[in-house]
């Protein structure tokens, strides 16, 4: 019987047993995965990696370097989302609304100074004086108030009117006196005046004196031509009941024999930069003296009317005496600020009007006085 013989493999060929070759395989391994993590744990950091550690080489020491305060980041240095503007325009952080001072506090924007509570009270009402100092005085309920919707005066080229329903309830007015020098009162009444307040004459506020406006005849009689409706005033500085009689009565006189419709108007106040006579007299006497224009006014059958300002009107007198008389006040300015009553208001000082030099100052009445 033929004997049959086990034939050596590869391994067993070239002299090294399986066992050995399995035992190089392991070594060779594990040298590897000696190596990697040698590698690993001395690889350079890259830039966002470095947090205060120094490597040189793979055989250098490691040292901690001390920390740079000062060029330190800190975690929001790193959120970079916030670099990028939001679609408004603002960073994120801003749109967030949190953003911080160098010290990490919230930001706080400027505040606005609270009004005071007279402003919103609606109790009290704000009078500049003549120191340019803002007062906030009380609105008394005794007298009548004015009942103008804001929302109803329109300013057009200049021109102020109040509506109605949809329907200008207005007139418009302008002021003369001599300093207008020539007026064309046709081409006036052609640029949209209804009525003319002519100044009939003024007392000097230093001597007392009465000096007539030499060209008020003359403007009486074309602005009479023109078709005009006219009213007259007198510029007062009156401290006695006679001196106020006295300007009543130049007014009365002046008129002769034309058509007056509106008012004949004590136009009084203080001066700018001086000391005026009636700065003398208490709010008492100031008041007397106005009535009695007043009533010598209504005495002659003519509608009576006060023209001052704001301040005037509420510090100066008692307005309580005037219930019964018109009042036109002298308020330029965009809307009229005044609380009480009142049926004329001069709302600019420098306009320009066709046929007229120089500025106006314009009114508007909000009554018609031919009809009253």
């Amino acid at each position: 019987m033929r004997n049959q013989m086990n034939l050596p493999d590869d391994n067993e060929r070239n002299g090294v047993s399986p066992q050995v070759t399995a035992a190089m395989v392991m070594t060779a391994c594990v040298t590897l995965l000696i190596i990697v993590i040698v590698l690993i744990a001395n690889r350079k950091p890259s830039h966002h990696d470095q947090t205060g550690v120094q490597s040189a080489n793979a055989t250098s020491p490691v040292i901690l370097a001390e920390p740079d305060t000062a060029n330190a980041l800190s975690p929001d240095d790193l959120d970079f989302w916030n670099m990028y503007p939001a679609e408004d325009g603002t960073s994120a952080e801003q749109s967030s609304g949190s953003a911080l001072t160098a010290d990490n506090t919230p930001e706080v924007g400027p505040v606005d100074e609270a009004l005071p509570p007279e402003a919103t009270d609606g109790r009290h009402t704000l009078v500049i004086n003549r120191d340019g100092k803002e007062e906030w005085v009380t609105i008394t309920p005794y007298l009548p108030k004015n009942d103008y919707d804001h929302t109803s005066f329109v300013l057009q080229s200049g021109r102020m009117a109040y509506y109605s329903d949809g329907k200008e309830v207005s007139y418009l007015g302008m002021c003369v006196d001599k300093y207008d020098d020539y007026v064309d009162f046709n081409a006036a009444k052609n640029d949209g005046i209804d009525f003319v307040m002519l100044r009939v004459g003024v007392r000097g506020y230093g001597t007392g004196s009465i000096t007539l406006d030499e060209y008020y005849a003359d403007n009486l009689s074309r602005a009479s031509q023109a078709g005009l409706d006219i009213g007259l005033y007198f510029t007062s500085q009156a401290i006695t009941a006679e001196e106020a009689a006295e300007e009543a009565v130049a007014l009365i006189s002046a008129i002769a024999d034309y058509r007056i419709t509106y008012p004949l108007a004590i136009d009084i106040g203080f001066v700018s930069n001086d000391t005026s006579r009636i700065e003398k007299l208490s709010k008492t006497e100031k008041t007397a003296i106005i009535r009695v224009f007043a009533d010598t006014i209504k005495a002659a059958g003519y509608t009576p009317a006060i023209h001052a300002d704001k301040e005037f009107l509420i510090k100066e007198i008692d307005l309580s005496k005037f219930t019964d008389v018109d009042i036109w006040l002298d308020n330029p300015g965009d809307l009229p600020d005044y609380p009480y009553a009142f049926t004329m208001w001069e709302y600019s000082d420098n306009a320009t009007v066709d046929g007229v030099r120089g500025y106006s100052d314009l009114t508007i009445s909000f009554i018609d006085y031919t009809q009253k």
